[in-house]
């Protein structure tokens, strides 16, 4: 609910006064694009950017560092892992169920993937457009490889096969932020 002062600052006829709730408008949004805009960090790349887990087990930490308490151990290599911060040796990462951690840098790869967070099956499309032929069938939660997106569609690859799917239908392409820090 806005303020008495603007209240009246904003009342039809006060040029003035519109002007001024305009450009603190402008200000506003101009402030947020900067705070939730790409941020480079030490290792010179920007976040949020995905990567994927490089091993099968993974330690997940309350912390940027051995001490800090263990909150799980995530058994997916290759899962989809959005970086949201990092220091020098560490990554904060939010994953597909919006769990927020700290995983060694070592732990992660550049290499990117995407998952079918639904349980339905995905279909894989030979063409990057509504009612293209089904190439294949991405299962219901599983993670498969991803090659590039587009014009809001990704190109997957699992299992020897390959194909399109809308950037909405899968996790790990999204450019925004994922999870939000607390």
């Amino acid at each position: 609910m806005p303020s008495k002062s603007e209240q009246r600052s904003s009342r039809p006829g006060s040029r003035s006064g519109f002007a001024l709730a305009l450009a603190g408008i402008v200000a506003t949004l101009a402030g947020r694009a900067l705070a939730e805009g790409p941020k480079i960090t030490p290792s010179g790349l920007e976040v949020p950017r995905y990567v994927s887990l490089k091993y099968a087990e993974v330690n997940a930490r309350n912390g940027p560092d051995e001490a800090h308490q263990l909150l799980w151990i995530y058994h997916a290599k290759g899962l989809p892992v959005q970086v949201v911060a990092e220091t020098r040796e560490w990554r904060r990462i939010c994953d597909p169920e919006g769990g927020l951690a700290w995983v060694h840098k070592r732990t992660t790869d550049g290499r990117r993937s995407a998952m079918r967070v639904q349980p339905t099956n995905l279909p894989l499309l030979s063409a990057p457009k509504a009612g293209a032929k089904v190439s294949a069938y991405l299962k219901g939660h599983s993670i498969a490889g991803l090659d590039k997106c587009e014009k809001g569609w990704c190109r997957l690859r699992a299992d020897g096969s390959s194909g399109w799917a809308k950037e909405s239908d899968i996790w790990g392409a999204d450019p925004a932020v994922q999870c939000h820090k607390d």
